[in-house]
């Protein structure tokens, strides 16, 4: 099979296109002839090995490289053989998940981490789902987000933040997004309420009014964060880091520091870790085939162009989702 590997830290110009031997499922696992999968920010944080604080985590860096030297994590495609104990799929199924080194025309996953993907939901928009769709999901429900809440998104236009403006306004919220003016029609087509553009406006210095704050940028500090919380509000931290900052300690020092004061002056901060399970990959696609929410993918690319795939979403600050697609 064709993957798009690396074998070193470095930026998109690392990654090229390998031929690989197929991937064997083990017992819990689906072998999965890839249709389209997307491109996450962990896809270039990991390429990179940044920031490098990351890297004392060794079951996923190594001295020079990755461990895992095949990207990509987000898949839609269909089911080629399944490991002896699973019991949910069969060859032949469409299926949705997050696996292990999905830029291939093959990829393998736990069959605890993999959905069926509707009929009427496309590969790409199946693709496009899991990682930025289980995250928002999980941020909001860390805090709390119901209906007659007032929340506000940082970095409201990526994967995550287009995720969390729907299912936060499908809950009843009133949201408000801040990003960029270019992004601000999108914003509010997915039902946010009021866009802050970021360059001429600071939320930070607005009122405490927000229930709920999702930060998923990592670019402001914990106090101005906090300042516009309401009493009794939660600060949810996720991540973020932009390509070519922060390469040292990055996003991590403020999750650090929010983990430190996570219940200072009656503001509580949350810092989930989405992990991948069928029952939410099938909550999404259920929400996506009734129309509540819709994956927003900005471009697609052909697998064998991932090296500018992931350029893209690092340079261009992509809006919502990119996706590869193979030729399958």
């Amino acid at each position: 099979m064709k993957a798009i590997t690396q074998d070193r830290y470095g930026s998109a110009d690392v990654l090229y296109l390998k031929d690989l031997p197929t991937p064997v499922p083990r017992a819990d696992e689906v072998l999965v002839d890839v249709r389209a999968a997307s491109v996450n920010a962990a896809d270039w944080h990991i390429m990179r090995g940044e920031p490098r604080l990351a890297r004392l985590d060794f079951s996923m860096f190594g001295l020079r490289a990755p461990r895992q030297r095949v990207r990509g994590s987000d898949f839609a495609g269909v089911v080629r053989a399944v490991g002896a104990a699973v019991t949910s799929f069969q060859p032949g199924d469409e299926v949705f998940g997050e696996g292990s080194g999905t830029f291939a025309e093959q990829a393998v996953a736990r069959e605890a981490a993999t959905a069926r993907k509707p009929a009427e939901v496309s590969f790409e928009a199946a693709a496009a789902l899991p990682m930025a769709g289980t995250t928002a999901q999980l941020l909001l429900a860390r805090g709390g987000v119901r209906a007659g809440r007032s929340v506000l998104v940082n970095g409201a236009s990526g994967g995550v933040g287009t995720f969390a403006i729907q299912l936060a306004a499908a809950k009843g919220a009133d949201v408000t997004a801040v990003c960029s003016a270019r992004n601000a029609d999108q914003a509010r087509a997915l039902g946010a309420e009021r866009v802050l553009d970021y360059a001429r406006e600071d939320f930070a210095t607005g009122p405490a009014s927000y229930d709920v704050v999702v930060d998923l940028v990592g670019n402001r500090s914990l106090g101005d964060l906090r300042r516009v919380l309401a009493p009794g509000g939660v600060l949810v931290l996720s991540g973020g880091g932009v390509a070519g900052e922060g390469r040292t300690v990055g996003p991590l020092g403020l999750m650090l520091r929010g983990r430190l004061t996570a219940r200072r002056g009656g503001r509580r901060t949350e810092i989930p870790m989405a992990r991948p399970d069928a029952r939410t990959l099938d909550e999404l696609a259920a929400l996506v085939a009734a129309g509540t929410i819709r994956p927003v993918i900005e471009r697609t690319f052909d697998l064998t162009a991932a090296a500018d795939a992931v350029r893209y979403l690092e340079q261009e600050h992509a809006r919502s989702k990119v996706v590869l697609t193979t030729s399958r």
